[in-house]
């Protein structure tokens, strides 16, 4: 059976994306190829390294990357924006892709506070992540 290929989007892909990314590649096994990408590409942000270590996952190999380094080059099965910004903001139509999904994920880049405060709220979007992914991988049924 070929993998499917998920591709997930928002604004920066230095936090809510990269952690997607991460946390669907551990809890599906080898069932998806999965990559993730930018409308304006930033770094990785370092509270999203921290976040998602303390999940046991490693970052390596991850960067950030454009949503141009994809756009008619890949087919994906699914593409899912983690953010609002990017469903208003990106292509109506995505060459290539089966489905479409729009998660409305809180973007811990922009919160201000503390860098207690702020690392909190990286966990709290971590963990809202992991929910999702976990919840859309169950009604796959693979």
């Amino acid at each position: 059976m070929d993998k499917k290929k998920v591709i997930f989007l928002c604004r920066g892909n230095s936090a809510r994306s990269q952690m997607a990314e991460a946390l669907l590649r551990k809890h599906s096994g080898d069932k998806f190829e999965v990559h993730s990408a930018g409308l304006e590409p930033t770094e990785i942000h370092p509270f999203t390294r921290k976040v998602i270590k303390e999940a046991g996952i490693s970052l390596e190999g991850q960067r950030a990357k454009s949503l141009k380094e994809y756009l008619g080059r890949e087919r994906f099965h699914y593409v899912i924006f983690v953010c609002g910004k990017v469903k208003k903001d990106c292509p109506a139509t995505f060459p290539g892709v089966g489905e479409s999904l729009f998660w409305d994920v809180e973007d811990p880049v922009d919160f201000e506070g503390t860098d207690k405060e702020k690392l909190a709220k990286f966990r709290e979007v971590r963990d809202d992540v992991e929910r999702r992914i976990k919840e859309w991988i169950a009604g796959l049924h693979l």
